[in-house]
């Protein structure tokens, strides 16, 4: 076995913080960067110390062999792109002001790649000419940009971070199936090895475009995603990515819709309140504009509309709300008191809950009056069905019915089916087996490696700092010397040891640190096995603990190292 470099604590560059940093938030940023594994640079951007390093650099490793056990072949392309081929897929404006866009001396429009579709499309084309150049799948492992709003959370949200890109060329759609499928079962074993509990989820495609789309979610309180979990049968969504059948129902018995005196009550708990009706019976109109133009988005008024899935349907068109100064130039918009009866210039869009037939007490378009009994199809038309509103916990599952459990999650990983979308803009086309041009149908898949890192350390830390499991730790072994001559002389004797039969070490030698600093140090970083050089030095004899269980026993020093050795 391989002779492994001992890492000395006296001579690491890190420093360890007794305090949380003022601007975290959440538990890995605090914890990261108290153990001496990240720095903030700026805002969004943040430097690896050696620590942290290794752990990055294990994750990587981990992505890199389960993507070569699946064939894929490893490229690295320019981070720094040119305009002209996101341009042609409709992207350097779809993407808006996440995109970093800059200019070089001639005035040439380049940009930070936020993911690399467009560029891997370009390669095949100038690589593969004929069916026989596929299937293939290329990936790489690189930095990527995007110039967040509002970056937070550490290494979860930066404007920079480390993703494992790949991307699957086939001439037919069952070629693409296949490896969609490839890339699940792979990505399932990368997050089994690291230590993950996940989730897969039903996801959105969103600016990637495609058809089938999945995320791999890591349940964790930070997390900026909420997905839905049924406990009775498989289904699990991100909740943006829900949708519901439509369901009419009969309206033959519903009188006709009358106007009604409902003075000062321009809000859903106002007019609930007073005409006694709960807010499930009203009908909520919220008005946005889609570039400019007024849309209306109808809920069911005990419902909050989700504004990020009407972003979504209109992607990639810019949606606002809609101003004071918007309805002075529109009186027939009355605020507080819209109904979609009588709408004109104005597309009505609504959430299947406002099925046809359905019956709501909704705006009558005039100061202080409502209407009742308004029939979705009888008295208004809905122009679009969309699942627009805030999924909610107890919400029924989509296949079984069962009430729906909702939690936080960091999204770790994301596959699409992209389908001929790039090859389309891009016209990436090779000789079929009869000669003819055929357009080729493409694959996405992405783990954010740095992201891991974070959702790891949010997962598996406890109240005394990280807990690496052991194929992402910076160490097998974390040997403490207690603070005498002779405890660091048998620590590094140790070391040595188990070094030399290919245990990873990190020793912490440091004079005039007192062993109470040094035990509170070994705690925080996290490696999984602490072997301590104490008061029994002297014997022979060292204290070998379990990180994660605190299980602790005392051993001679060569069991010890026999048992640490067998355990690499």
């Amino acid at each position: 076995m391989a002779n492994a470099p001992v890492q000395r604590m006296s001579q690491l560059m890190a420093k360890t913080l007794r305090d949380d940093p003022a601007d975290a938030e959440v538990l890995s940023h605090k914890l990261l960067v108290r153990a001496g594994y990240v720095r903030r640079t700026a805002a969004g951007i943040w430097s690896w110390l050696p620590l942290g390093k290794k752990v990055l650099a294990n994750v990587e490793r981990i992505v890199r062999e389960e993507m070569d056990a699946i064939g894929a072949q490893e490229v690295s392309l320019p981070a720094l792109l040119p305009r002209e081929p996101y341009e042609a897929t409709g992207r350097w404006d779809e993407y808006g002001a996440e995109l970093f866009r800059l200019k070089d001396r001639r005035g040439g429009d380049y940009l930070l790649g936020p993911t690399h579709e467009e560029i891997f499309t370009l390669l095949v084309k100038d690589q593969a000419s004929s069916y026989k150049d596929l299937p293939v799948i290329l990936y790489q492992i690189q930095t990527k940009f995007r110039d967040e709003a509002r970056p937070r959370a550490g290494i979860l949200r930066g404007r920079e971070f480390l993703m494992k890109d790949s991307y699957s060329f086939d001439t037919a759609d069952e070629g693409l199936a296949e490896s969609y499928a490839l890339h699940r079962e792979a990505y399932q074993r990368i997050f089994e090895r690291l230590g993950l509990d996940y989730r897969i989820c039903a996801a959105t495609a969103g600016a990637m475009g495609g058809s089938k789309s999945e995320e791999f979610l890591a349940p964790a309180e930070a997390g900026e995603d909420t997905f839905a979990d049924c406990p009775n049968c498989d289904f699990a969504a991100n909740t943006e990515a829900i949708s519901y059948a439509l369901k009419p129902v009969d309206a033959t018995g519903v009188p006709a819709a009358e106007d009604i005196d409902t003075p000062d009550t321009p809000t859903i708990e106002t007019l609930a309140a007073s005409l006694g009706v709960p807010a499930s019976a009203t009908l909520k109109n919220l008005l946005v504009k889609v570039d400019g133009e007024i849309v209306a988005v109808g809920v069911p008024g005990d419902r909050e509309v989700d504004l990020d899935k009407v972003e979504a349907h209109f992607a990639p068109a810019v949606v606002e709300m809609v101003t004071e100064a918007d309805f002075a130039t529109r009186p027939d918009l009355v605020r507080g008191y819209v109904g979609p009866q009588g709408l004109e210039k104005v597309k009505y869009l609504a959430d299947p809950r406002v099925a046809p037939g359905t019956a709501w007490i909704t705006g009558a378009n005039k100061v202080n009056t409502h209407a009742r009994n308004v029939v979705a199809g009888r008295d208004f038309e809905v122009d679009e069905y969309v699942d627009v509103v805030v999924v909610e916990e107890g919400d029924p599952c989509p296949n079984c019915g069962t009430g729906l459990k909702l939690d936080r999650a960091i999204e770790i990983g994301h596959i699409f089916q992209l389908g001929r979308k790039y090859a389309d803009a891009l016209k990436l086309d090779v000789l079929g087996q009869n000669g003819k041009p055929v357009r080729v149908t493409m694959g996405s898949y992405g783990v954010g490696v740095s992201r891991a890192v974070a959702a790891l350390a949010e997962q598996s830390a406890d109240d005394k700092g990280l807990c690496w499991p052991k194929e992402v730790a910076p160490a097998d072994v974390h040997v403490v010397a207690a603070g005498k001559a002779l405890q660091t002389e048998l620590a590094l004797d140790v070391s040595g040891k188990l070094a030399a039969a290919g245990v990873r070490v990190l020793v912490d030698d440091r004079a005039g640190v007192s062993p109470g600093v040094k035990f509170t140090d070994a705690e925080l970083i996290g490696v999984p096995r602490i072997l301590v050089a104490g008061r029994r030095a002297g014997e022979g004899v060292v204290e070998l603990k379990d990180r994660r269980t605190g299980e602790r026993e005392e051993l001679p020093v060569d069991e010890a190292i026999a048992r640490l050795t067998a355990a690499v």
